[in-house]
């Protein structure tokens, strides 16, 4: 059976059952969701929309903070909580693993750094006798510049570097985030006679977010430096901690953790509005269709989520480069700050310089969530999941 096939099979099943049945089971993977955020605010108005949302629920669109998969007590007692985890956690590993170069040059292009010139051929070395390995204006890299450099500085094997740890955050992540949010749900529902609240849920889960991603950072400051690694730079994960820990201290593992934080705000608030506006601008055009269907819901979500993208994006990449703090060669001048980093980024590459690296950042998300879908399937249907 097709995804298309199992799709349609799927909504088929669910239009058959009453909304008020429909919606307490899919209530919290509404809510906060990057590709659905709008729900906080709105009812679910079809069930197809319920649909959909579920089967986009495990993808991995970035680094957000979204609301854990809510489970009842009974499929808490019967594993299946377990086992949705293993398979999100299955799809987030080889969809980011298939696409890890793409992420890799992203950073690249993101981060103003510097080698040596005898360290790398690709490029003309600049005043001063070190290599500029980003792009800015006086340095054009671009896609197929930065995967040749990447290339021929440490060959095929080099694509990948970062994606190690990149993996391994996913399982602490997940379980963080599900033990905080049942945790939190306990102490803000004191009534077990009525269910969570919109508002409740959604405090709940957006705190479980913050707690899970102050847990991790320092994988994402790993994964930043180990991107940006020379080769034969660290010879481990470990080697890396090590060394970074040893001369820049602990601190600088927590580099760029408040413009993580913020980036959420500009993209939900974005992502909520465009998407409200689009579909009732579709039906009140269209007054005799109730049901705006797949495609026009699926259009009005890449729109939406793609315009959130474009308004947090600066913050990605502020974030980015302070994570990279203590990668650059020795006397090159670095903002500390996150204000600093957008007045120097301004100042020295204009606006464009703050959508550095978008263009791989777009790319990589139609294949990874294809992959992210086919493996998901695959993974609960060989654990014995079904979707309810």
């Amino acid at each position: 059976m097709t995804a298309w096939s199992k799709t349609k099979s799927d909504i088929n099943q669910v239009e058959k059952l009453p909304t008020e049945i429909i919606v307490p089971r899919y209530q919290s993977k509404l809510i906060g969701h990057p590709a659905c955020s709008f729900s906080v605010f709105h009812q679910v108005t079809t069930s197809l929309e319920i649909v959909l949302l579920n089967l986009t629920g495990f993808v991995d669109v970035g680094e957000d903070i979204g609301i854990p998969e809510e489970f009842s007590e009974n499929e808490i007692l019967q594993g299946i909580w377990w086992r949705h985890l293993v398979s999100g956690a299955a799809a987030g590993a080889v969809s980011r693993t298939c696409t890890a170069p793409l992420d890799r040059l992203k950073v690249l292009l993101q981060v103003g750094m510097k080698y040596n010139v005898a360290e790398s051929h690709t490029l003309q070395p600049t005043k001063g006798g070190v290599l500029q390995v980003h792009a800015t204006k006086s340095n054009n890299l671009g896609i197929v510049s930065g995967m040749r450099h990447m290339l021929q500085e440490g060959g095929v094997r080099s694509l990948w570097r970062g994606n190690g740890i990149n993996i391994i955050k996913i399982a602490p992540e997940s379980a963080i985030k599900f033990m905080a949010y049942e945790q939190l749900k306990r102490l803000i529902h004191s009534d077990r006679n009525r269910d969570l609240t919109i508002g409740e849920r959604f405090v709940a889960g957006s705190t479980a977010g913050v707690i899970s991603q102050t847990a991790i950072y320092p994988m994402e400051v790993l994964k930043t430096r180990l991107a940006l690694r020379r080769t034969g730079q660290y010879s481990s994960i470990l080697d890396a901690a090590i060394k970074i820990h040893k001369h820049e201290g602990a601190k600088c593992f927590y580099k760029g953790y408040v413009p993580n934080l913020l980036g959420i705000i500009p993209y939900a608030g974005i992502d909520l509005a465009i998407y409200e506006t689009l579909k009732r601008m579709y039906l009140t055009r269209h007054s005799q269709v109730e049901d705006p269907g797949v495609l026009v819901l699926l259009a009005c979500g890449t729109c939406s989520s793609t315009c959130g993208q474009l308004a947090s994006y600066p913050l990605a990449l502020v974030r980015t480069r302070l994570q990279a703090q203590g990668t650059m060669a020795a006397g090159s001048t670095q903002e500390t700050s996150m204000v600093g980093m957008f007045r120097s980024i301004i100042q020295t590459e204009g606006v464009t310089g703050l959508y550095r690296g978008i263009a791989p950042n777009f790319m990589k998300v139609a294949p990874a969530v294809g992959i992210s879908y086919v493996v998901y399937e695959h993974v609960r249907r060989y654990l014995g999941v079904t979707m309810t």
